[in-house]
């Protein structure tokens, strides 16, 4: 098993998870902002800087399956109590591999944004860039473990028509040969959706805490 975080989630990126055999892996947090669970198929990943025997103690405490169990609300809500975290929902992870050539839709790179979607990525994110489409806008910053992460927003008169799927995509064009991750909703299918068909892949589901309180936490959709 990889050491840190960040060696998981670039193993991950390239095909390679975690052995399926319903065990938990703790490791430290990568950053004081990032902590949260990770499920991939059969195992999880309990990012954190709590003692390890509290988290495996908690975690036989839900008196669940063992293979649900950190997704489980019980554990969920024990960790933020313990931590002093909040977290807005459970999202599928999804990353997709860098791409050559220029990105399939006009661009332009802008500063000063103050779009909810950008301000929001902003909150999450380090080294945060935006750019502007005709009905859209796409911000890529620095998230958990320094993974670059996508978030767009397409305005309700531009919807439908496939831009969506095509920023998204166009993300993958401007990261420099790094893969690209997204956290979406799981109610959200069409954001699901949009992604699947611009090549990004779900590796598992993935709960972030942070450390405060977000009045914008509930708006947090990132496709």
């Amino acid at each position: 098993m990889a050491d840190t975080l960040r060696d998981i989630l670039d193993a991950a990126a390239r095909g390679v998870f975690p052995p399926a055999d319903g065990g938990t892996t703790i490791v430290p947090q990568p950053s004081a902002r990032d902590a949260g669970v990770l499920a991939f198929t059969a195992h999880s990943v309990v990012f954190t800087d709590e003692d390890p025997d509290w988290v495996r103690g908690s975690l036989t405490d839900t008196d669940c399956d063992r293979l649900a169990a950190t997704m489980n609300a019980r554990f969920l809500t024990a960790l933020m109590d313990r931590t002093g975290r909040t977290s807005d929902t459970v999202d599928v992870l999804l990353t997709g591999a860098a791409l050559p050539g220029e990105p399939p839709v006009r661009l332009t790179e802008t500063e000063g944004s103050r779009h909810p979607r950008v301000l929001s990525a902003r909150g999450r994110r380090d080294e945060v860039r935006v750019w502007e489409a005709d009905g859209g806008v796409l911000a890529l910053g620095r998230g958990v473990a320094g993974r670059w992460e996508v978030a767009v927003d397409v305005e309700e008169g531009a919807r439908r028509r496939g831009l969506g799927r095509r920023l998204v995509e166009s993300a993958r064009h401007l990261v420099g040969g790094a893969p690209v991750w997204a956290q979406v909703a799981a109610g959200n299918a069409r954001g699901l959706r949009a992604f699947q068909a611009a090549g990004y892949r779900p590796v598992g589901s993935e709960v972030l805490l942070s450390a405060t309180a977000r009045s914008a936490g509930c708006s947090r959709t990132r496709s």
